[in-house]
């Protein structure tokens, strides 16, 4: 199975994102899928795919060639694709997952997860999605979220695309069998 990670390309998050973004690697690759990422070297994707790395496990970079300057992406992957824009590199992504978690992130990261999102709610994709809520990162989205639906501005169905997990464990679990773990947003307490 081919699991993709969304998340941060910054080294400033605090070392807890880290820990749990380098378990998350480790742990796919010890059950033996491939991590696909956005190939970048640094942040929570890096560390994510270091973890897969060294624990023997295949790692699938994806980058736009515009990040082809030295020192920005990660060397030592299985593989590296590269792509002519943002855009391509997100429908790659897209195209080669069986499954989606979100690490903490910035503007990228939710650009990633909300277009993954539409496109399940659209149907397009039926792939498992996972928000890692490594320190509560997300819990200020799903408050934004619930208010979008008691706002009228989106279904409440919805909220069932996506799986709120607290641990690298529970996220990898998600994405291997969703329909056995409890945890959508819309049945989550907070």
């Amino acid at each position: 199975m081919n699991i993709c990670i969304y998340g941060a390309s910054s080294n400033q998050p605090c070392e807890v994102y880290f820990q749990d973004a380098e378990t998350l690697g480790r742990l796919i690759a010890e059950a033996g899928h491939t991590l696909v990422f956005g190939g970048g070297r640094d942040g929570l994707m890096g560390a994510c795919a270091r973890g897969a790395l060294h624990a023997g496990g295949r790692v699938v970079g994806i980058a736009p060639e515009m990040f082809l300057d030295p020192g920005f992406l990660l060397d030592n992957c299985s593989e590296m694709i590269l792509t002519a824009s943002m855009a391509e590199r997100k429908e790659k992504m897209l195209a080669l997952s069986d499954a989606f978690i979100c690490l903490a992130g910035g503007i990228g990261t939710m650009d990633e997860f909300f277009e993954t999102v539409t496109l399940k709610q659209l149907g397009l994709v039926s792939a498992p999605l996972v928000l890692m809520n490594t320190d509560e990162f997300y819990t200020p989205l799903l408050d934004l979220l619930q208010r979008m639906v008691e706002g009228g501005f989106m279904s409440a169905n919805c909220l069932g695309l996506v799986r709120l997990c607290r641990t690298p464990e529970e996220a990898l679990a998600a994405a291997l069998r969703p329909e056995t773990l409890q945890g959508s947003l819309d049945r989550l307490e907070k």
